[in-house]
């Protein structure tokens, strides 16, 4: 895909990951639509932007309720007159242990608020915006690309039941995505990303983050600027697709 004048949609696009992979996007060319919770957050970021690009908009969305996702896409679609490359990146985390016992006594568990927030914003936000990415593209009938933004955590890790299972659902739906949907032009894929350097981790300490970064074999985090090139691969590579791209400088070998 030439980039150039598409029209990209990125989640969770005002800032960290987001934000870069928008603004990959808006180097190259591309008409960017920015869709967030955060209003303020989503303005800033708009207007950071519209300095380097006059076609970005920006559309505040809870992606876990359905009217809003359609009502939104509908709004993007009216402003730019396409749907050509949806990034499902929009996430929360809400880490528990599944039980927490300690001396020997159970003092804590994971609780059906924490699993079900996040599986509702995580997987089926992630669900709701592909559906309806996928219904405007097959209408305008200019194929397309979607992008869910899983993580290495899909394989499972420590106090992310919710996390986890949400990760390893939407890299399984990318592989569902890309064979239902490749008959329209349309293809699908995934970035799992490791340790990336975003707001989340600037409350963490020298030696939090060092026992982060040692097992990763560059010994450094990533930056969401790399995430963003990946997404850039994808859109831009028409024989990629099904596939989830691991980033994590080495982490799972």
């Amino acid at each position: 895909m030439d980039i150039k004048n598409k029209t990209v949609v990125v989640t969770g696009g005002a800032r960290g990951i987001g934000k870069a992979i928008a603004a990959a996007f808006i180097e190259r060319g591309a008409r960017v639509a920015l869709l967030d919770l955060n209003a303020a957050d989503l303005e800033a970021t708009r207007a950071e932007f519209a300095a380097a690009s006059a076609g970005v908009t920006a559309h505040t969305l809870n992606v876990a309720k359905e009217d809003e996702v359609i009502r939104t896409l509908d709004e993007v679609v009216a402003a730019h007159g396409r749907l050509d490359v949806l990034v499902n990146n929009a996430g929360i985390l809400r880490d528990a242990m599944l039980v927490k016992v300690k001396d020997g006594a159970i003092v804590g568990k994971m609780t059906l608020a924490q699993w079900q927030a996040v599986i509702d914003v995580n997987l089926t936000g992630v669900f709701l915006c592909g559906r309806e990415a996928a219904e405007r593209m097959i209408r305008a009938g200019n194929g397309g690309v979607i992008i869910n933004i899983s993580s290495i955590s899909k394989a499972g890790n420590a106090g992310q039941s919710n996390y986890s299972a949400a990760k390893a659902g939407v890299a399984a739906m990318a592989v569902s995505w890309a064979r239902e949907l490749a008959r329209f032009g349309i293809r699908a894929a995934a970035i799992a990303p490791g340790f990336i350097r975003t707001d989340i981790l600037s409350s963490m300490t020298p030696e939090m983050l060092e026992r982060m970064t040692a097992p990763i074999p560059f010994k450094r985090l990533g930056l969401p600027e790399e995430i963003a090139q990946t997404a850039l691969f994808i859109a831009e590579n028409d024989y990629l697709s099904g596939r989830t791209l691991e980033v994590d400088g080495g982490l799972r070998l």
